[in-house]
């Protein structure tokens, strides 16, 4: 069955990052359909990573658009900018950084 937003972990790691790249006002509008079939690998069970997609699943769901847009967008970015470089550790990857211009 083809998906509408998007399956997998990855795939939908990089849809939730497009919308975070748009401007606040508009970066969370549709965001959270990328969640519904967000799907945690089983290796990163019990790790940092399952923390971290939690807290992004709460922070992208729990917002209401056109209030601290600016903020709550910021938060988010860091939040996937945290999740890659974990994702990047686990994979063996001794110093991933996201850069100075995230």
């Amino acid at each position: 069955m083809k998906s509408e937003f998007g399956r997998g972990f990855v795939v939908n790691l990089m849809l939730l990052a497009k919308h975070f790249g748009l401007p606040p006002e508009k970066a969370f509008y549709g965001a959270s359909d990328h969640l519904d079939d967000l799907i945690l690998p089983e290796e990163f069970r019990g790790t940092e990573i399952e923390e971290l997609v939690e807290r992004l699943r709460k922070q992208v769901i729990w917002h209401q658009p056109g209030t601290m847009d600016r903020e709550d967008a910021a938060d988010v970015r860091r939040l996937i900018n945290r999740l890659a470089i974990a994702i990047d550790k686990h994979l063996g990857i001794p110093d991933p950084d996201a850069g100075k211009y995230d």
